[in-house]
């Protein structure tokens, strides 16, 4: 059988999409996602994202399985992706149309995702503006055994790769460890983000973010991925990492984090506490596999 899929990415962090609306299961085993996922033997992605049907209360259920197979909670450039890969199907307005046009709103989908009910919008300038909820910030919440259940983990020491290191870890649904250094570029990420995503302190594995501090609205950021390695850009990561700024005093509510593959907009909301990303999701092409 043949399967429609096409190809999304947000700042270089791409994904499969595929429209999975007719079944409330993926139609991909993890297996077979990650042979998709390979970038000489398949198609190539840090991931594949299958559009479900929703509930009552949601639009659409958003599953996702990492390029080694494992199942995320939830991945921000990827719902970015997500949203307008559905407005894509759904036959929405392109964004040069939504932009000439002064009574056009902002498309807002309601999506269920292993975090919980995430909300993207579709700005009529074309950015994916998502409300990405409130994060959490117990060390039970993350989880992380840094520390005890009930306590916040802000500046802890951590022991990897026979170096100290400060770190705070935030959740935005999924695990985060954030530590902050004076150069990024300066980071053997590759040999020491392993060692973190597997530190037996963090029994579902970590996603860990380096960041250098530019402004205080302005932030540079490495990532490595829990199930995906060194990814190009990372929301969640993002969002966390502006919430560890801000919790350690480094930088503002408010910021640009600049990441290999461009820049997110990130604001923690003083008013209600919920994290929003503003960020760009592109089409790069269409196909289909057997």
């Amino acid at each position: 059988m043949a399967i429609k899929f096409t190809k999304y990415h947000g700042l270089g962090n791409d994904f499969i999409l595929i429209d999975n609306r007719s079944s409330s299961q993926p139609i991909l085993t993890p297996e077979q996602a990650a042979k998709l996922c390979d970038r000489h033997f398949g198609v190539g992605a840090d991931g594949v994202i299958f559009a479900l049907p929703g509930d009552n209360n949601t639009d659409y259920t958003m599953r996702i399985y990492n390029s080694d197979g494992s199942e995320p909670e939830m991945c921000g450039n990827g719902i970015r992706c997500l949203a307008q890969f559905l407005a894509d199907l759904e036959g929405v307005e392109k964004k040069e149309e939504l932009s000439s046009s002064s009574a056009s709103l902002p498309i807002t989908y309601r999506i269920q995702t292993l975090a919980g009910v995430i909300t993207p919008q579709l700005m009529p300038d074309g950015q994916v503006k998502v409300d990405m909820g409130i994060p959490r910030l117990l060390a039970s919440e993350i989880p992380t055994t840094i520390c005890s259940a009930e306590e916040k983990v802000i500046n802890r020491p951590l022991e990897v790769a026979g170096q100290q290191w400060s770190v705070t870890c935030v959740s935005m649904g999924n695990p985060h460890c954030i530590t902050f250094v004076e150069d990024v570029t300066s980071i053997p990420l590759e040999v020491i983000g392993p060692q973190f995503e597997h530190h037996p302190v963090f029994p579902q594995r970590t996603n860990t973010e380096f960041i250098q501090v530019v402004r205080r609205n302005y932030l540079k950021m490495r990532v490595w991925e829990r199930g995906a390695g060194i990814t190009l850009a990372c929301g969640t990561g993002a969002c966390a990492s502006l919430v560890a700024g801000v919790l350690t005093g480094k930088c503002d509510h408010s910021a640009t984090v600049e990441l290999p593959g461009g820049c997110l907009q990130i604001e923690w909301s003083a008013i209600n506490d919920h994290v929003y990303m503003t960020g760009p999701a592109e089409q790069v092409f269409t196909g289909y596999i057997e």
